[in-house]
């Protein structure tokens, strides 16, 4: 009979690769994650894992128990937190974030998180937005700020604010007064797939401009590249607000940039999780513009 703990050590195999280091990550000897592997795989009648080299790959039909297999986990915290009591926040809290809402709008949220519930093993992953988004599909996370809306089968939503878009260039190239001055600069934008590089290629076409745009999937090399002069961005406003006093940058708005609404996303099925909806309810509360931004130029 399939059992919790052959399960809980499937995914340790699976995570690391390893049964020398699931067996160290659950606490027991490796022929123990050994044994317990194999009998899975009896009972299932398909093998999960098979070697390669020195290491364990897993199999088509493992990938699609790892699913279940998480979804799984996943329950199980669920319903301990359901009957729990004092069902206060507490335990592990997985979150993902786009690169630019990690880097300009949640350091100081999450900060001011960690003080007000520090029983929560707050973990914060960044990626795409496709990636955050299965991710919390599959239950690896218990929730994502991704900037594009989406619908997607079980996920919820809810849009925690709206990023106002702004072009940022050395303040020794000159004012970008009016979209003609963008002409013939080079652009530095994230790989295709980004809400704000999509916003930037829209607003080009609109205006009929011809710009070299340099994908870079980091806003550090970004913001580096337009501060020595090498060019152009359009960066959400947290992003400019991150680096501007530390940068020789200035910072364009127009109006016809739309802004970009940023949303949290988190499964369906996870229905009392007090650690996460109280990041939401703070996200919802703390993740507004900050009234001493700079206005637009």
């Amino acid at each position: 009979m399939m059992e919790l703990g052959q399960i809980r050590m499937f995914k340790a195999v699976a995570d690391t690769g390893s049964v020398a280091r699931a067996a160290e990550k659950s606490c027991c000897v490796p022929s123990n994650v050994t044994a317990r592997i194999k009998a899975l795989e009896q009972e299932l009648g398909t093998p999960l894992f098979h070697r390669d080299g020195r290491g364990l790959c897993i199999t088509p039909a493992g990938e699609v128990f790892l699913a279940y297999a998480e979804k799984i986990l996943g329950l199980v915290v669920e319903a301990k937190r359901a009957v729990d009591p004092a069902s206060s926040p507490s335990g592990t809290l997985r979150i993902g974030a786009i690169e630019s809402s990690a880097t300009g709008r949640l350091p100081r949220l999450l900060a001011k998180y960690h003080a007000q519930f520090p029983q929560v093993d707050l973990q914060l992953n960044t990626g795409t937005w496709p990636s955050l988004m299965e991710d919390t599909l599959r239950h690896r996370l218990d929730g994502a700020v991704i900037a594009v809306s989406v619908k997607r089968p079980g996920l919820d939503t809810a849009v925690i604010c709206t990023e106002d878009l702004v072009l940022i260039a050395s303040k020794s190239m000159g004012p970008l007064r009016k979209p003609a001055d963008v002409e013939g600069k080079t652009i530095f934008m994230w790989p295709d797939g980004c809400p704000y590089r999509a916003a930037l290629e829209r607003w080009l076409h609109t205006h009929r401009l011809d710009s070299p745009i340099v994908s870079y999937a980091s806003y550090g090399a970004i913001v580096g590249c337009v501060s020595a002069g090498a060019g152009i961005s359009l960066v959400p406003k947290g992003i400019f607000l991150q680096y501007d006093r530390a940068t020789n940058l200035a910072g364009y708005e127009f109006s016809d940039l739309n802004a970009i609404d940023n949303l949290f996303i988190w499964h369906k099925e996870t229905k009392h999780h007090p650690a996460r909806d109280a990041f939401i309810a703070m996200l919802k509360q703390d993740l507004v513009l900050d009234p001493d931004e700079p206005p637009r130029e």
